[in-house]
């Protein structure tokens, strides 16, 4: 044991003493290493970034154990045949089916209303083309997690009463009131005033999209000015445990007021933001699956790299190959000296690589506001097989070595 361990420890240290011979070198034979693990760990960490962005953008905005009924409802691709057939089979919901869900989901914690329009707004020469306008029920605030900065939401009776009230958009907010509270004062919307009741904390972009261009209205208030042709119903349940049930709840009792038989297809469609994130994940996934393999080609040219300077070092090292063999090394001892010499050059460049990726991610993040996350699995990734491309790109020099003649070796080298 303790032949063995000195066997190791003395290979390790010609092996190092070889590199450091010669540093320039061993640098440039580890910048294949280099670029290719940081590009596996680079890009393992942008794709990580992305499915967070994207899981915590679509949460900021959906909520959480949140679903929603409409009138269409889009799962990935669907066919033009798929389309049209949804688009004539599936009604538009109306305010007695909102009432009807939210009176017969005894699973759901929360069951509110939201209809969507657009339209430009100008006040006092200022002008905000393209405005969301939403209407909401008082309870859309819970379903939605949304965060009131200044003044409040939406109230109960205000709905009922459809009054002219209104909750601003931090874009909006920022264009007609910059420098002081908007709470209390009126907007126009279509030339009707409403009184700006509260004021939503900013919610920030999704590439590039604006989450803020909105007002929201009592949804009574909403479709009497935009009509009545696109109601949503929201639910929510309190824990992710019931969250099914309470889904199928409200789907059930959809189906029972609109007198679907059994076999018939739903004439609505149904959004879970659970099945959502699903669907990124797997967008994501595929993602991996396709760009991680296409930059591990950068760790097989880098071990090519490290196999011509391995064949380069055999040569150069002749003499001392046969020096060693005629003083008694073995086959075995010559093989794995440069095997180690070889896989601690891939090692070395792999954690350089980690580093510089590090650096690259820190970088992006800075500039591009996008958190990039370098995950354990794409490290590990980067360094097995980088190891291993090193264990290999040194097999065919070290055998090269420990089949050279040790009298040959030495009367070549002379």
């Amino acid at each position: 044991m303790k032949a063995l361990f000195s066997f190791y420890s003395d290979a390790l240290k010609i092996a190092l003493q070889s590199i450091f011979a010669h540093k320039l070198r061993a640098f440039l034979t580890l910048i294949g290493i280099i670029i290719g693990v940081a590009s596996v760990v680079v890009v393992g960490a942008s794709i990580s970034g992305l499915n967070t962005y994207v899981v915590e953008k679509v949460s900021k905005v959906l909520g959480s154990n949140h679903f929603m009924i409409a009138r269409m409802a889009f799962h990935g691709r669907m066919s033009d045949e798929e389309f049209e057939l949804r688009n004539r089979r599936n009604k538009n919901l109306t305010w007695e089916d909102y009432e009807w869900v939210r009176d017969h989901c005894g699973s759901c914690s929360e069951v509110g209303a939201q209809s969507n329009g657009g339209t430009d707004l100008k006040q006092d020469g200022i002008e905000f083309p393209g405005a969301r306008i939403i209407g909401v029920s008082a309870n859309m605030v819970d379903i939605e997690d949304k965060t009131v900065e200044d003044g409040r939401f939406i109230w109960p009776d205000e709905v009922e009463r459809s009054a002219l009230v209104c909750v601003l958009g931090a874009d909006i907010r920022e264009k007609f009131f910059p420098h002081t509270s908007a709470v209390g004062k009126i907007l126009k919307v279509r030339g009707l005033p409403m009184r700006i009741v509260g004021v939503e904390e900013k919610r920030g972009s999704f590439f590039g999209d604006s989450f803020d261009r909105h007002i929201y209205l009592p949804v009574t208030t909403q479709m009497q000015i935009f009509g009545r042709n696109n109601l949503q119903i929201h639910g929510k349940t309190g824990n992710r445990e019931t969250f099914q049930g309470a889904l199928e709840d409200a789907r059930v009792a959809l189906r029972n007021k609109h007198a679907l038989k059994g076999n018939e297809e739903d004439d609505f469609g149904v959004v879970n933001v659970e099945e959502l994130n699903n669907q990124i994940d797997q967008f994501t996934g595929s993602i991996a699956a396709v760009v991680v393999p296409i930059t591990l080609i950068t760790l097989v040219v880098g071990g090519i790299v490290v196999m011509n300077i391995m064949l380069v070092s055999v040569t150069e090292r002749t003499f001392e190959v046969g020096l060693r063999k005629a003083v008694g090394a073995t086959r075995k001892q010559i093989l794995l000296q440069f095997l180690i010499e070889s896989a601690i050059l891939c090692v070395l460049g792999g954690l350089l690589g980690l580093l510089l990726a590090w650096g690259v991610t820190q970088l992006i993040t800075t500039l591009a506001s996008i958190t990039m996350t370098i995950t354990v699995g794409y490290i590990l990734l980067a360094i097995i097989v980088s190891t291993a491309i090193g264990m290999i790109a040194g097999i065919y020099p070290a055998f090269k070595a420990a089949r050279l003649d040790p009298i040959l070796a030495l009367t070549q080298a002379t």
